[in-house]
């Protein structure tokens, strides 16, 4: 029996890469290919001879085997003239690039023939002049072509009968009708000159769509590109392969990661091929080291940072995990029970988002961890560099497809990786609430999912379980599982399989953590009486669970009392539990599988957990830290000025992730230079805008800037205060730089009058160097305005340099005042009217880092109104980016101002 042909003696199609036919070959080379199937419009697209592009194809390490398509179809005889120039040519082009096979693809036009012997008669030809100069025709059958099965195409080979025609046989156009392998086998395989491998999902779509933008490499869809290449085998087919996957996500990706996962789907679907041969002369697969058996995982790595540690430390603290180890030389703390082991690492190798926390890396048990490595580097996956000091543990690891890192650990090993920690001294808990992770679930773009899927199946060796497609309340949820043969090991992925718009659940990709339990029941009341934000699930769900299952009146409402979700199978039951989100994207789940059940729960828990994690994060808002007691605790907002280089629904999501309550979005440009969103009439703006607001549960306080000037008019104002109710906001800042004194207030009074009815307030402002500078010239605008919507805002910054009175902040109407803008400066004041705006707009300082009363000037103002941060700093900015800015801002303000028992 011959052996099945190896991955490296297999072509990759130009079609299945992106970029200039330059990039693809690049890739091809890097990805370890031999050669490449070519097709035509690379060839047209290259700006080299194909003389020039053998050559460097052949620099690269690279053939150029097969040239494809060339349409044929029965014609009448007048017209075949034409078609056997073009085809003289394109045998003329092969023998320049090197290539000895053209794939000839079955085609239908208006003016096509359906005569048997004519084509045979025309194909006899082609395949003459083929001959002449050594060249081989693969005639291909496609569904949408005149000759549409393989079997048909069979037949009019046969009649043909030349030794320079055959077939080319494509997985996918054989599987895709019956995904049945055998049908393949009463063809000659002498007469076999090409084969194309591709898979797919099974989807209920029009085979041509389907074979154009939905193939995948073998092993990634579901039909049985391993049989098929068994069954070629068995028939003694030795020729060529290439694969030939139509895929609109691989035509935008990097080409050299397509090609990685070409190959690494080849050296995968060798050793399955290999596996399942019989016989006493199967041979033994040898190009690939076989998986080696996994005991669990040794660890999750979690990156956290100063904010986001203190969190997950008190939480999984009350898990029932201890903090038992330090790393000697990283800033990585070892949390342990029983055998479910984490590392929240504090200083990690790539950044992450302020306040946030991600997983950075996945740890297994190997029983062979060199085989292991060997194994993930066989398959192309990139071996890390690992930072370490002579006396620790060399740990292999990979990268996996997002970029962090997978370890292989060997228990066994001379010298182990727990080795690398100073004992913290904490006692263990005798009695472990959880033994063991369970199973990691991430969740990747739908760029990425299918490259991750194969990455973890073939690099640990993991068997795929079934994969789901499951409705949410944010779109379709596409699910794929997988877990090594021991069930130790167990890896879930997820995406979304299509996008469109801006409203998303308000988690960016989020990561969960899963660990065993003997006792769900009795683990959620102990983790629920330490604290632990267990995840509350609604009512409904035992209602609905009641009456679907026969189960105890006193085991649902144990369920009920714990927000314990159920599942059961035909081999065993599931209880399990999660944790409220945690460092914006990561939590917990609590498992007990009961009698050998292997899946994951019922698919309805996913919509379910979703929203229940929703609705937590909509009933969050901007908490102090844990020491400053909750009545000091203030209201939040982030003023556009702080961040005006991000848009608004970024400016949204800036705030959601720091923790403000609210924002205030600048909607009209004031200077030529800074940037402009005009939300009043860019309707797509405007979408997205209040999409982020509604799945952040960040709120609009303020919207800027009404300035009246000498030649404005208040109604020329009315769509942007439109626009403000419409964004839900409460309150417009309105400035007045006009010198006559009785045209402002009139024009003031007007726009409170246009507002009044969208139940927006005017909230008068005063910069220093404007017509209207002071308190006092303010005061007196709102009191001969005398309107009840009318207020005044005080920035903190233009308050000081005003030269304004508190003991005159004092006397005025509590009603007046709806918010305030805080901010900090240097307590010389610029001597110009030009440093005065400079350093409004570029440099105002943290609370705390200048000389402004602001405890003094806010203790004057009514109690509980909110601190909108107004903090523009441009160099800051410039060196950290807006969003941690915003970050850092807030941060400084809760240091500073909610400590202050004065201000309550």
């Amino acid at each position: 029996m011959n052996v099945v042909p190896g991955p490296e003696n297999v072509l990759i199609s130009t079609v299945c890469l992106s970029g200039t036919l330059e990039d693809k070959m690049r890739a091809a080379a890097a990805a370890g290919f031999a050669g490449i199937e070519m097709l035509d419009y690379d060839l047209v697209m290259s700006p080299w001879s194909p003389s020039r592009l053998a050559a460097e194809a052949g620099g690269l390490g690279l053939t150029v085997d097969v040239y494809q398509p060339f349409h044929v179809e029965t014609v009448h005889p007048e017209l075949f003239g034409a078609g056997l120039r073009h085809a003289d040519r394109k045998f003329d082009l092969l023998m320049e690039l090197g290539a000895r096979v053209l794939v000839c693809c079955s085609s239908r036009t208006a003016g096509g023939l359906d005569d048997d012997d004519l084509a045979a008669e025309q194909l006899h030809t082609l395949a003459e002049h083929a001959e002449h100069r050594g060249l081989r025709l693969a005639y291909e059958a496609v569904p949408w072509g005149r000759v549409p099965t393989h079997e048909e195409a069979w037949r009019i080979v046969q009649s043909v009968d030349h030794p320079a025609l055959g077939l080319c046989l494509d997985s996918f156009h054989v599987l895709s009708r019956h995904n049945d392998p055998t049908v393949i086998a009463q063809v000659d395989a002498d007469k076999v000159f090409h084969v194309q491998l591709a898979d797919a999902p099974r989807v209920n779509m029009d085979v041509r769509e389907w074979s154009l933008h939905s193939r995948m490499f073998p092993g990634q869809g579901s039909l049985d590109v391993a049989g098929f290449l068994r069954q070629l085998t068995a028939m003694g087919y030795t020729g060529p392969m290439a694969l030939e996957v139509f895929n609109d996500v691989y035509q935008q990706e990097d080409p050299r990661h397509t090609a990685t996962d070409a190959m690494r789907s080849m050296l995968a679907l060798d050793e399955v091929v290999n596996e399942g041969r019989g016989g006493a002369d199967a041979p033994k697969p040898s190009r690939l080291p076989p998986a080696p058996a996994l005991r669990g995982f040794a660890f999750a790595e979690l990156a956290v940072d100063e904010v986001s540690a203190p969190l997950l430390s008190r939480v999984i603290a009350a898990l029932g995990f201890d903090h038992v180890g330090q790393h000697r030389s990283k800033e990585v703390q070892l949390w342990e029970q029983a055998g479910a082991r984490l590392l929240l690492n504090l200083a990690p190798e790539r950044s992450i988002d302020p306040a946030s926390a991600s997983i950075c890396a996945l740890a297994v048990e190997s029983s062979d961890q060199i085989s292991s490595m060997e194994r993930a580097e066989r398959l192309l996956a990139p071996k890390l560099a690992r930072r370490r000091r002579p006396d620790e543990t060399d740990l292999s690891s990979v990268a996996m497809p997002d970029g962090n890192a997978l370890f292989f650990c060997d228990s066994g090993a001379p010298r182990h990786w727990l080795d690398d920690f100073s004992p913290t001294g904490a006692t263990v808990a005798p009695t472990p609430l959880i033994h063991s992770i369970d199973h990691v679930s991430i969740t990747e773009s739908i760029d990425d999912f299918d490259q991750s899927a194969l990455f973890f199946r073939s690099v640990l060796g993991l068997v795929p379980g079934a994969s789901a497609e499951i409705t949410a309340p944010f779109g379709v949820i596409r699910s794929w599982s997988a877990s090594d043969p021991g069930g130790q090991v167990r890896i879930t992925l997820n995406t979304s399989p299509l996008r469109r718009g801006d409203w998303a659940p308000g988690v960016s990709s989020p990561q969960l953590v899963a660990f065993a339990t003997d006792d769900a029941i009795a683990c959620a009341r102990v983790m629920r009486e330490r604290g632990v934000p267990i995840l509350e699930m609604p009512s409904n769900y035992y209602d609905d669970l009641d009456a679907r299952l026969s189960l105890p009146d006193q085991f649902i409402a144990a369920l009920r009392a714990n927000s314990i979700l159920y599942d059961r199978d035909e081999t065993g039951e599931f209880l399990h539990f999660f944790t409220e989100m945690l460092g914006s994207r990561v939590f917990f789940e609590v498992v007990q599988r009961i009698d050998g059940y292997t899946g994951f729960g019922d698919p309805r828990s996913v919509p379910l957990r979703m929203a229940a994690h929703r609705r937590q994060r909509l009933s969050m808002r901007a908490s102090a830290p844990t020491e400053v007691s909750s009545e000091h605790r203030h209201d939040y907002s982030l003023a556009h000025l702080t961040a005006l280089s991000l848009s608004p629904p970024d400016l949204v999501d800036a705030a959601a992730g720091a923790g403000y309550r609210f924002v205030g979005l600048r909607m009209t440009r004031v200077t030529a230079q800074e940037p402009h969103y005009p939300l009043s009439y860019d309707a797509a703006l405007m979408r997205a805008t209040k999409t982020h607001l509604a799945a952040t549960g960040i709120e609009v306080l303020d919207i800027e800037l009404a300035r009246m000037t000498s030649g404005d008019n208040p109604r020329d104002y009315l769509r942007f205060l439109e626009a403000g109710a419409e964004l839900g906001a409460r309150h417009v800042i309105t400035q007045l730089p006009d010198a006559d004194f009785s045209r402002k207030v009139d024009r003031f009074a007007e726009l409170c009058e246009l507002a009044a009815p969208l139940g927006l307030t005017l909230d008068l402002e005063f910069p220093s160097w404007t017509e209207t500078p002071n308190l006092t010239e303010a005061t007196k605008v709102l009191r001969a305005a005398n309107q009840p919507n009318a207020g005044m805002l005080i920035d903190l910054l233009h308050f000081a340099r005003s030269g304004s009175s508190v003991d005159d902040l004092r006397k005025l109407p509590s009603q007046w005042f709806h918010y305030v803008h805080v901010c900090d400066a240097p307590g010389e004041i610029p001597a110009t009217t030009a440093g005065l705006i400079h350093t409004a707009r570029f440099e105002r300082l943290f609370p705390g880092e200048g000389e402004i009363d602001m405890l003094g000037i806010l203790e004057a103002l009514p109690s509980g109104i909110p601190y909108a941060l107004e903090i523009p700093r441009a160099m800051l900015v410039a060196q950290v980016g807006a969003k941690e800015h915003a970050r850092r801002a807030l941060a400084a303000a809760r240091h500073h101002l909610d400590a202050a028992p004065v201000l309550t």
